[in-house]
């Protein structure tokens, strides 16, 4: 069986729009930017012999204030620029609007699935996220978790296994712990 990081998009992989402490995704192609040092982390972790696998909520396009088209661009355009090996998205909008799955994060569907389908053993894997669903949905599926802390207005539910600023310091952090 394979390793893989997971990794949640908005605020791990590209910046997040942090209004009144919360982080919302990009809505427009034109406005999707890596964070620094993605490009070097993903590269260190693929050339450790991790499959990367990104697992987003995407709840806009549920809610219709997001065209699927723009998500899917912002995609085609990060899957241009990382070494991925899939992209997992829920579009529900969530259960404040009545629309929930075994797919929405925190719940660990994505995940599961891409286990399944890629031949992934989840505990050999982690998953890295900036938000308290993304640690949560890795505790479930028997990940290993990373938290990058960016100062939200929102706590922790799960205490993952270690906290970093960024996902080069988390890719250096899980290279550590697996050699």
């Amino acid at each position: 069986m394979k390793r893989a990081v997971f990794l949640d998009r908005d605020g791990v992989l590209n910046r997040s729009i942090v209004r009144d402490g919360k982080p919302y995704p990009p809505m427009r192609v034109e406005d999707f930017e890596l964070m620094p040092g993605v490009v070097e982390a993903c590269e260190k972790l693929k050339a450790a012999g991790f499959l990367l696998v990104v697992a987003t909520n995407q709840p806009d396009v549920g809610r219709g204030t997001l065209a699927r088209e723009v998500v899917e661009a912002m995609h085609a355009k990060m899957s241009a620029m990382l070494p991925l090996d899939r992209i997992e998205v829920c579009y529900d909008a969530g259960t404040a609007h009545g629309q929930s799955s075994e797919f929405r994060k925190p719940a660990p569907g994505m995940l599961l699935r891409a286990a399944r389908e890629m031949d992934i053993a989840l505990a050999e894997s982690w998953m890295v996220g900036d938000r308290w669903r993304d640690i949560d949905c890795g505790v479930a599926a028997g990940c290993r978790t990373v938290f990058i802390e960016h100062g939200y207005d929102e706590p922790l539910k799960a205490q993952p296994d270690f906290r970093v600023r960024s996902l080069l310091e988390a890719a250096d952090g899980i290279l550590a712990a697996t050699r």
